[in-house]
């Protein structure tokens, strides 16, 4: 007769096997979908030469990419609660690799325009379908691992971009774009052969306790507010900071190598708040994390150059280690069946905020100048702290207590 110790034993140890798998797959995919999202940017000198494009046309361009992966993520949401996450997993992948395959065959710019919108259009599932697939497998203990999940993201955004420019050494942009391609391929096989079954998110809706039915759309309303207010401040900055650098005397090779010390703090951000968010509470995480946005941003410009620079790594840090906790407080504010849906509208709203935020700060620079604009983020920074102060009401890790909210 089996020892009920050592299938409960067994049991365990499977799903923790199963949990790495899900995370080490989303994980990979994570990358090379965001690796897609931001190659755009090696290619549109490329293509601007190629087919004579003005400013405008280049940014419709990346503006198609960008608005079929934010567009389509709520309706991917709800298709999930019908469909085998796994399955749109694998669907979305092969959509965005061949999107940038008829890129590379394209002869104008409709094709490429077609081309890129399909593309956006896979990347669209991956965010809301992944981000649920790794909740669901961590259960209360996601937080980190979802942490890991966007940290792998910001690997495939230094990665692929910088592969791209090494292979366009070597080759045209075409067949480096079917190569991309084949990668995508390859990682699409790769969530077939060994990620787990993801489920319908309605298969879940029967599991949903009673003691979820609080209040957790009022908790979810303040989360996005957070989440879009947290967006904006870091991409308004990036928008001012090489300005305000230049003002201090730095070189174009100078504020290159800041922004890669900003980009390199946030992945490390991303990476150590979802793990201190697990341990202090998300509470003390947003406080700590926009507050020491806020005060890096006034150090940033009030300093020199070269003590500014020194302060960007732990600044990058901070702008970006609040969105870690953020998305791994998503799930604690949502029924299970609804998880997909809400992390679609937790991306749309964050990704929207990224592409508005910088065209409103840039009318405030051309009205007040840049360094009263970028003043204004550090402001923003600031005003989410009584947001994380309402917001804490639904959360579990509030003034200690262990309480769920949907």
């Amino acid at each position: 007769m089996p020892d009920p110790a050592t299938e409960i034993a067994n049991a365990r140890r499977q799903d923790s096997v199963e949990a790495t798998r899900t995370l080490t797959v989303t994980g990979l995919n994570h990358a090379l979908h965001d690796g897609y999202t931001d190659l755009i940017y090696v290619l549109l000198p490329v293509w601007q030469a190629e087919f004579a494009l003005s400013y405008g046309l280049l940014a419709l361009l990346r503006g198609l990419y960008a608005g079929a992966m934010a567009g389509l993520q709520i309706p991917v949401g709800r298709i999930a609660e019908r469909i085998d996450g796994k399955i749109i997993l694998i669907v979305g992948t092969v959509l965005s690799a061949l999107g940038y395959v008829l890129a590379g065959l394209s002869g104008g710019i409709i094709g490429l325009g077609l081309a890129l919108a399909l593309s956006g259009a896979g990347s669209s599932t991956q965010h809301p379908i992944a981000s649920a697939a790794v909740s669901r497998a961590y259960g209360k203990a996601a937080r980190g691992p979802l942490g890991i999940y966007n940290f792998s993201g910001d690997l495939g955004k230094a990665a692929i971009p910088a592969l791209t420019s090494l292979l366009l050494v070597i080759m045209s942009w075409r067949h480096a774009l079917v190569l991309l391609a084949f990668a995508g391929v390859l990682v699409a096989g790769c969530i077939a052969l060994w990620m787990p079954a993801v489920g319908r998110g309605s298969a879940s809706k029967s599991k949903t306790s009673s003691s979820r039915a609080g209040d957790g759309r009022g908790g979810f309303n303040w989360l996005l507010a957070i989440g879009i207010l947290d967006t904006a401040v870091r991409m308004g900055f990036l928008t001012f900071l090489p300005f305000l650098l230049r003002d201090k005397g730095a070189s174009l090779p100078t504020n290159g190598f800041a922004l890669a010390l900003v980009f390199i703090g946030g992945a490390a951000g991303k990476f150590t708040c979802g793990w201190l968010g697990e341990r202090v509470g998300a509470l003390r995480t947003v406080l700590l994390t926009e507050g020491g946005t806020a005060a890096l941003i006034l150090a940033v410009l009030v300093l020199p150059l070269t003590p500014a620079i020194v302060l960007l790594p732990l600044l990058g840090v901070m702008l970006n280690g609040t969105s870690s906790v953020l998305y791994g407080t998503v799930p604690e504010l949502t029924p299970p069946h609804r998880t997909e849906r809400a992390f679609a509208l937790f991306y749309t709203g964050t990704i929207g905020s990224g592409a508005i935020a910088p065209v409103l700060y840039g009318f405030l620079g051309d009205a007040l100048g840049p360094t009263m604009a970028t003043a204004a983020t550090a402001a923003t920074a600031i005003a989410i702290c009584p947001l994380a102060l309402a917001l804490a009401a639904h959360l579990s890790d509030h003034a200690g207590t262990r309480r769920s909210s949907v």
